[in-house]
């Protein structure tokens, strides 16, 4: 009869044990897809940014020498990722080309100036940066004007502030569900040995005693979780690398270790405090609170 009874109990227990690591894997998968996505809309919100030109058209008196010193001193700066420069001989060639005919034969002479495209670092593509860049170099002795798209800028800006709030919001809530969940998860388990608990600290076990167990097993189930949600996560990223190649997440190692080192370490808090603050409740309960 008691072998059937530790049986049935062994039978349970696993049965808790395999609920909590579902549990636990499918919220961190959940946390790690979004992770994910928001880690790789920063990189192209970013490769958008860095597309952009803020062009400088020079003036006709700066002669080659002062431009190639321009060009040098502007490849130090902080703000500049390329310097691409072009001449008024190659930008002519280049609009003759888009309008299908030359345009030279008419005027007679080159309208345009010589340019200095300056793609910037995605940290510089924002309305206020970039205003303060066109009024330092309009007061450049070499510069003749300064062109970029203000009205693009001005929404890549918005739609990227407003998406990136509202991932952060959904991320947030997803994150509070995840804790409710493991939580709710790690605190059955322990509840189906409230009165093992209760009986140590009765024989004058102590408490840190008591928990240690407890922890470490939640933690164990914790990273057993969070490997099962890796390899969900590493489906949705070799799938997604399939269908949306320029993406290249599978060669964005920087990305993967975040989201990687990401659900670990949220594996290990989550499950570490759950079962800290579970053990403590029962631990802390009265035997005839035990039955409730």
């Amino acid at each position: 009869m008691s072998s059937k009874f530790e049986s049935y109990q062994k039978r349970r227990l696993a049965s808790s044990y395999i609920s909590v690591v579902i549990s636990i894997a499918l919220v961190l998968f959940m946390l790690g897809v979004l992770g994910l996505v928001l880690l790789k809309s920063t990189t192209v919100s970013n490769r958008v940014k860095e597309k952009i030109a803020f062009t400088l058209f020079l003036k006709d008196k700066v002669n080659r020498k002062q431009i190639n010193g321009f060009k040098n001193s502007l490849v130090k700066e902080d703000f500049a990722r390329r310097i691409v420069y072009t001449s008024k001989a190659q930008a002519a060639k280049k609009y003759s080309k888009e309008i299908g005919e030359d345009f030279l034969t008419f005027l007679g002479e080159n309208p345009l100036k010589n340019g200095i495209d300056i793609y910037l670092k995605a940290a510089f593509v924002t309305p206020e940066k970039m205003e303060v860049l066109e009024a330092r170099f309009l007061k450049n002795q070499f510069v003749a004007d300064v062109s970029y798209d203000k009205p693009l800028i001005n929404l890549l800006t918005e739609h990227i502030q407003r998406i990136g709030f509202w991932l952060f919001v959904l991320s947030g809530f997803l994150a509070l569900v995840a804790i409710i969940l493991i939580n709710s998860a790690i605190r059955l388990t322990i509840y189906s040995k409230r009165f093992n608990i209760k009986t140590m600290q009765m024989v004058g076990a102590t408490k840190s005693f008591i928990r240690k167990p407890f922890i470490w097993q939640g933690i164990k189930l914790g990273f057993i979780g969070a490997f099962i949600a890796l390899i969900g996560v590493g489906v949705v990223v070799y799938y997604i690398d399939v269908f949306a190649p320029s993406l290249r997440l599978l060669k964005d190692y920087i990305t993967l270790s975040y989201v990687v080192g990401g659900v670990l370490l949220a594996a290990f808090i989550i499950t570490l405090f759950s079962t800290f603050f579970a053990t403590q409740r029962f631990l802390n309960l009265r035997t005839d609170e035990l039955y409730y």
